[in-house]
């Protein structure tokens, strides 16, 4: 198996190579380039050919959120991943991060081993959502509401029954095979509504599902 490449985007050289040095000392990833901004992240994803991109929030030039929107706007670009970083978990720019198309994110002080799991956890195309966290975030963001900027005019509305059930499960942190458990279905059924779900809400990913479901008020905050 090839290793997860890695691009490593933050304005603290410092940050940098020591995020550098933990993932070269597996042998499962490599870091493939380093960006100190973030129109140097958009650029070295579409030159180094990454497989997912460790972004800061909060860089010069282009911001980790606009930076993070370009890359999942490009469909040159439409498999590199974005794990977002943030020092606090009560950061509201994670929640822009995340409809700009980031597929989680990370707090700066979180262990190494946390960090490992999360680049292998996105990298496989899942998405990584601490619910805590998540909640209270989305919390914030619907304090002030604004119109969705994800998914298509219909939301969850054009969902079948089964379709909204599976998508209430995603938005509250559980997995495949959780959801299947929870409904008795088999994980093969749960992994096809929930591809199902992405297709009918032009989600990118299980991230943008429980942004879509949390603003359509399908779940509360807290609940």
């Amino acid at each position: 198996m090839n290793p997860i490449r890695v691009l490593l985007a933050d304005d603290q050289t410092l940050v940098r190579a020591s995020f550098a040095m933990l993932v070269e000392s597996c042998r499962d990833m490599e870091v493939v380039a380093q960006a100190g901004t973030g129109r140097e992240a958009v650029d070295l994803a579409r030159s180094e050919r990454a497989d997912l991109v460790v972004m800061d929030i909060r860089m010069p030039d282009l911001d980790g959120i606009e930076a993070t929107r370009l890359i999942a706007a490009d469909d040159d670009l439409a498999g590199v991943r974005v794990l977002v970083l943030t020092t606090y978990d009560s950061d509201e720019h994670v929640i822009e991060a995340l409809r700009a198309g980031a597929s989680g994110f990370l707090v700066k002080d979180a262990k190494p081993a946390d960090l490992l799991a999360a680049i292998r956890t996105v990298a496989a195309g899942e998405s990584l959502l601490a619910p805590g966290p998540t909640s209270r975030l989305i919390a914030r963001v619907l304090s002030a509401p604004e119109p969705p900027a994800i998914g298509a005019a219909g939301g969850p509305g054009q969902l079948t029954e089964r379709e909204r059930q599976v998508l209430t499960l995603v938005a509250r942190g559980l997995n495949n095979t959780e959801i299947a458990e929870t409904l008795g279905l088999s994980p093969l059924t749960a992994k096809t509504h929930v591809s199902r779900i992405m297709g009918k809400l032009d989600a990118r990913d299980r991230a943008q599902l429980v942004i879509i479901a949390y603003e359509s008020r399908l779940v509360a905050p807290g609940q």
